[in-house]
């Protein structure tokens, strides 16, 4: 008889040891497809918060302009860049507030007296770090964004807002500080800075509420075409890119010194709970795949074991010994390949609620410091693809080849002769 045939005969008639080893192969298969589907799972989430958190490069130095700034942020391992630089400017049309007590200070510019108020011009507001961390934040409208950069439009302290009832949508008028150029800026949003007025006389451009941001090219024109920025961030996806992006500013830089500062907790205390149920699931591959053939191995031994008389009786019949050994292997792998479809089946049903229990999910509040202000960054579910059940299938059927073909040396050492004897 065909030895494949055979052993389809020998699976019908031991149904319960055949289901006993399907179980075995069950649990392995699940096993095995969970550890795959994990390691896919942190791979996505690992690169969702590469992209969505990263890690915050500042640069500060002599020489940093705009037009650097943004050379730098070009590179294909800066997601997002922020450039702030800093000046002061006159109150057009609008009254800036004043600190309580003596002192000369001058609405205007142009009259001998300095400046009202205080400008920032940025270009990404979501990068700047009062407002990442929550100390500061937007009450309406929103913030300054890179689609502003040829806009003229400004985001105002809520108090100097109150003062001038001004709101989103209404017009403020600044002046540079000589008084011979002006700009009209669309106001688009109020936020909320969280200091405090001085308890004695400060010059107005130092009070928190006459701080306004605007575009980094408004505030250009607003200074006489300066363009040195008192620092630019970059977020790059991981702390590993950071020493690229050092040679890169290096030699944009004609290689002077400059501050250049890596803040890479955020990014950190998200990846290292990702990454420590990667280097889990990649653990439970390996000891499923070794326990799994040591288990089938004991168990595929045993039941040669018991069936000795079996094995005696072909061989005496003239069967080669390669042809048993391959018996054993159609049998296993006959049980194994329906075990990996169960599998599947079981993956699907439980693969939502084990990840949101095995997977880290980011905060969703923001932090209160501003090296652990996270964006939030939710897991993604386990779904097998056709990759996953793939090499699922692969280690099951070579699980099944090494737990058959290592007892089965001892079948080619049998003689059957010696095995009937025995038995009788």
């Amino acid at each position: 008889m065909n030895f494949v045939k055979r052993a389809g005969t020998s699976l019908r008639a031991r149904k319960s040891k055949a289901a006993a080893l399907l179980s075995v192969f069950v649990v392995l298969c699940t096993l095995l497809l969970g550890g795959f589907l994990l390691q896919g799972a942190t791979a996505r989430q690992e690169a969702e918060v590469q992209r969505r958190v990263g890690v915050d490069v500042t640069v500060r130095g002599e020489g940093l302009t705009r037009r650097l700034a943004d050379r730098l942020g070009g590179s294909e391992r800066v997601h997002r860049y922020n450039p702030v630089l800093s000046l002061r400017a006159g109150a057009r049309g609008f009254a800036p507030l004043r600190s309580e007590g003596g002192g000369s200070d001058g609405a205007g510019a142009g009259d001998g007296e300095q400046p009202a108020v205080a400008l920032n011009g940025v270009r990404d507001f979501g990068l700047l770090l009062p407002f990442s961390y929550g100390s500061a934040r937007i009450t309406a409208g929103r913030g300054v964004a890179p689609g502003d950069a040829d806009r003229d439009v400004v985001v105002v302290e809520e108090r100097l807002a109150a003062k001038n009832g001004l709101a989103p949508g209404d017009t403020l008028r600044l002046a540079s500080a000589d008084g011979e150029r002006t700009v009209s800026a669309t106001v688009v949003g109020v936020f909320r800075d969280p200091a405090p007025d001085p308890a004695r006389w400060t010059p107005s451009y130092e009070l928190p509420g006459n701080l306004l941001y605007v575009p980094v090219r408004t505030a250009e024109r607003l200074g006489a075409g300066a363009s040195e920025v008192r620092e630019a961030v970059f977020r790059i996806g991981a702390p590993e890119q950071a020493e690229g992006l050092h040679s890169a500013a290096e030699r944009l830089l004609g290689g002077g010194d400059f501050d250049f500062r890596v803040n890479d907790k955020a990014y950190r205390d998200q990846v290292r709970p990702v990454q420590r149920v990667g280097a889990f699931a990649e653990l439970i591959v390996w000891l499923v795949a070794v326990a799994g053939a040591l288990i089938l191995g004991l168990v595929v031994l045993s039941q040669t074991r018991e069936r000795r008389e079996e094995l005696g009786v072909l061989l005496s019949m003239g069967e080669r010994k390669w042809k048993l050994v391959g018996q054993l292997v159609v049998e296993v792998a006959a049980v194994a390949v329906p075990a990996v479809f169960l599998a599947v089946l079981i993956g699907r049903v439980a693969g939502g609620p084990a990840g949101d229990a095995l997977l880290p999910r980011a905060a969703d509040e923001p932090a209160a410091h501003p090296e652990t202000a996270p964006a939030p960054v939710d897991p993604p579910q386990l779904r097998a693809g056709a990759v996953d059940v793939g090499r699922v299938a692969g280690i099951a059927l070579g699980i099944s080849l090494v737990a058959t073909v290592v007892p089965g040396v001892g079948i080619l050492r049998l003689h059957p002769r010696s095995i009937l004897a025995t038995d009788t």
